[in-house]
């Protein structure tokens, strides 16, 4: 989230000063000036002004609430904010409108029980590709929603692609502290994930294919490291 300090940081970087940046966001100078000092918090609206003029990384845009709310997110919007993450081959999807956050949109996707197996694979790309996402907030509104098995099972996959491919290797530390972070609000409950209302044949059948990361979670998923197609 945006904060302060980055704010500041930011604008600098940009080589604006504070009447400049005030001008573009319609406020005064002062104001600009407090939030930038801690004095004033940055609001949502100015945030996301803020990273869409400085360019700055999505990680910085605030997190909405939790989506379980009535307008819950479906494969549509899932599959739109994937593309305005920069998911690969979803350009040709991508339209004008808000960007979200990432932990929001990984939130949204652990949620959906019936989330599509392709879906399902963008999740751990979320882990890799975005730095800077805030742990322990991201645990505890998984636990909220009761989806930290889920979560703790898409680290899980982040962490091994990033043993895998260098390009992630500085990426292993943080995601075993996130695994980490998880491990203690572990369910005993077992839940499929992305196979929606599954019969009792499929589930017999998950339990004997899932791999031990799914198992570990008490999920019942035939995904693994190797299907996903960034891995």
């Amino acid at each position: 989230m945006l904060t302060g300090v980055p704010l500041r940081e930011a604008r600098q970087q940009a080589g604006l000063t504070q009447v400049h940046l005030a001008r573009k966001l319609h406020l005064t100078q002062a104001y600009l000036s407090l939030m930038e000092s801690g004095q004033r918090r940055v609001p949502p609206r100015v945030a996301r002004q803020v990273v869409r003029l400085l360019n700055l990384p999505p990680t910085m845009l605030p997190v909405a609430s939790a989506p379980e709310s009535t307008d819950r997110p479906r494969h549509e919007w899932f599959e739109l904010q994937l593309a305005r993450l920069g998911y690969p081959g979803h350009g040709h999807r991508k339209r004008p409108g808000p960007m979200r956050h990432p932990a929001e949109v990984l939130l949204a996707g652990l949620v959906l029980d019936d989330l599509e197996p392709r879906l399902v694979e963008a999740l751990p790309w979320l882990l890799l590709h975005h730095e800077g996402l805030d742990v322990q907030p991201l645990v505890a509104r998984a636990r909220a929603l009761n989806v930290q098995n889920r979560l703790g099972f898409v680290v899980t996959l982040a962490r091994q692609v990033a043993e895998r491919r260098s390009e992630y290797a500085e990426r292993v530390h943080d995601l075993r502290l996130a695994e980490e972070a998880v491990e203690p609000s572990r369910l005993a409950r077992e839940e499929t994930f992305g196979q929606g209302q599954a019969s009792e044949r499929l589930r017999e059948w998950l339990r004997k294919e899932r791999s031990e990361a799914a198992r570990h979670w008490n999920l019942l998923t035939d995904l693994k490291v190797e299907h996903l197609p960034y891995a």
